[in-house]
């Protein structure tokens, strides 16, 4: 499942994280052994990429944030599939 923020809200949540978990930058969460590279985590920060779940829940638990208080929507794991094939005809 994919977590879809509202526009910009993606980021404010990764900075939120960033501050809860004393980092200094975005490769600071990095440190906490989640299993995700530098690039995906840029790609989460400037939203080019909807966040996974299971990463989201890792953030959530880590920074002690109540996901329950965010507007947050989920997306089935086959959202894209139809789109991505008709553009790929082309």
């Amino acid at each position: 499942m994919r977590v879809k923020f509202q526009k910009g809200n993606q980021r404010k949540f990764l900075d939120l994280v960033i501050k809860r978990l004393n980092c200094v930058s975005l490769r600071g969460i990095l440190q906490f052994g989640l299993k995700i590279s530098y690039d995906c985590l840029k790609n989460y920060y400037t939203e080019r990429r909807l966040m996974d779940k299971g990463f989201f829940d890792d953030l959530c638990h880590l920074s002690k944030i109540n996901p329950d208080d965010m507007k947050i929507m989920y997306l089935e794991d086959n959202w894209g599939r139809v789109k991505g094939g008709k553009i790929g005809k082309k």
